[in-house]
């Protein structure tokens, strides 16, 4: 995000070897959105000659396709360049000549020092959230093209970095459980998207960042062919599709094998350990120990089954991505470590990872770890079977609501309260192609539905 001007321009044509798709390609890839029954849609368009087609060739398919369907372009002002509200005037003027709505989303505050990038593409997605929340829908489209995927790719290969992370990016991602991010340009080629606007005689800003080789993007786009990009693309959709089937096979054996007998504790059948798809188990013991210990990133492979060696070797007990797990004779047990719980007086909704925990405006509530005589008539009542060491364990990780110096019970207990389980891997987002292993997760730990992705996977044209 550099301090030089964004330059306008005119569309050019590029083709790539091997030529361009038609427009029909274009119409056959939003047809394959859930757009029947929808009364909008938000398009995320910040000016550069992707999001620019996008708005173009979207626009005419709705008008064609869905007359009755709202289209709301929404560009997002980080605040971070001065540039930036120029450039989102130059989209309400191409909105305007289209015919449809435009808002500018601007992310005020102040900025931090370290992290900038994650945080504004947090912010971005916040804001473009919130907007589709109030214009009706949860369907946001972005304009990431096949040329953004074998960047990241290849960004990732030359990082090292292996395994989930080579599927690249999702043809759909849910953002924060309510709202959809889908990329229905995934398979096409910047190039041809630029011929898109030249026809239709529209121009975009080219953002100097794009030039700026201090940016790793930057350096990897410049070093790729066109036949880079399309074996880089194709892996990404092979890797995608493994981790989907990897992720079903995960699923499966959750659904087998896991229970939760009380908050915070979950129970492993030592069936699982011993299931035929090694790497299946090991996928899942990821997905349960990220769960329990409330943790954005599933731990490592590596470690992860070295975990699963020593709990089939009978280890009684071992910690990894903030959950301890422990064999006992009916299971392995697995539940939140101790260590770096939230301190008390947090006002983080969306607690250790786990829960999502809400009390009614102007209460004078603090969230926080409970204390011992909350835990100990929390584990008076749970069910038979359940070693009570386990269970005091586990209640004294969940949240408690407290006023003052007093705790007045566990959140969702407290009259006024509500407090719904989180499956933590995916409580910021959740790519699409694991949704068979977060809906597993989902039903285990009571956790809210799992929206429909926004495909229908056929036409819905017609009807």
């Amino acid at each position: 995000m550099g301090g030089t001007s964004p330059v306008a321009r005119t569309a050019r044509t590029e083709r790539p070897d091997g030529g361009g798709s038609p427009i029909s390609q274009f119409d056959e890839d939003f047809d394959r959105l859930a757009l029947a029954g929808r009364d909008c849609v938000v398009l995320a368009v910040s000016g550069g000659s992707d999001s620019m087609a996008l708005m173009q060739l979207f626009t005419g398919y709705a008008q064609r396709v869905f007359p009755s369907l709202r289209v709301l372009v929404a560009t997002v002002d980080h605040r971070l360049r001065k540039e930036a509200a120029a450039e989102a005037r130059f989209v309400a003027k191409e909105a305007e000549r289209l015919g449809i709505e435009h808002r500018t989303l601007v992310w005020d505050g102040a900025k931090p020092a370290a992290g900038l990038m994650e945080a504004a593409r947090d912010a971005r997605h916040r804001l473009l959230s919130r907007a589709a929340q109030e214009a009706g829908t949860d369907l946001v489209l972005v304009a990431h093209t096949m040329d953004d995927q074998a960047e990241t790719v290849a960004m990732r290969s030359a990082r090292s970095e292996g395994g989930r992370g080579r599927a690249g990016i999702a043809a759909a991602t849910l953002s924060g459980g309510e709202t959809w991010f889908a990329r229905p340009l995934l398979g096409a080629r910047r190039a041809v998207l630029r011929q898109v606007l030249e026809r239709a005689g529209t121009g975009w800003i080219d953002d100097p960042s794009n030039d700026d080789f201090r940016y790793e993007r930057v350096r990897m786009r410049a070093m790729l062919n066109n036949e880079e990009i399309r074996v880089f693309g194709e892996a990404a959709r092979n890797e995608a599709a493994r981790r989907q089937a990897l992720g079903e096979a995960a699923a499966a054996l959750i659904d087998q094998h896991a229970t939760m007998p009380v908050p915070g504790l979950i129970r492993i059948e030592p069936a699982l350990f011993d299931a035929s798809g090694k790497h299946a188990a090991i996928y899942a013991l990821r997905i349960l120990l990220s769960t329990a210990g409330g943790q954005t990133y599933l731990p490592d492979e590596r470690r992860s089954a070295e975990a699963l060696s020593a709990i089939m070797r009978g280890s009684s007990r071992l910690t990894l991505a903030g959950a301890v797990a422990e064999r006992s004779s009916a299971g392995v047990y697995l539940y939140r470590e101790y260590r770096n719980l939230p301190a008390r007086g947090d006002t983080s909704l969306l607690w250790d990872g786990r829960c999502r925990v809400a009390y009614a405006e102007g209460r004078d509530f603090e969230i926080g770890e409970p204390d011992k005589a909350t835990v100990e008539a929390s584990v008076e009542s749970s069910p038979a079977g359940v070693p009570p060491r386990l269970a005091r364990a586990a209640y004294a990780r969940q949240p408690a609501i407290w006023r003052g110096d007093e705790c007045i019970g566990l959140a969702g207990d407290v009259e006024g309260t509500t407090c719904e389980a989180v499956a933590a891997p995916w409580a910021r987002y959740l790519p699409s192609f694991d949704l068979a292993a977060a809906r597993a997760v989902s039903s285990l730990i009571g956790a809210g539905a799992v929206p429909k992705p926004p495909f229908n996977g056929r036409s819905m044209r017609g009807t």
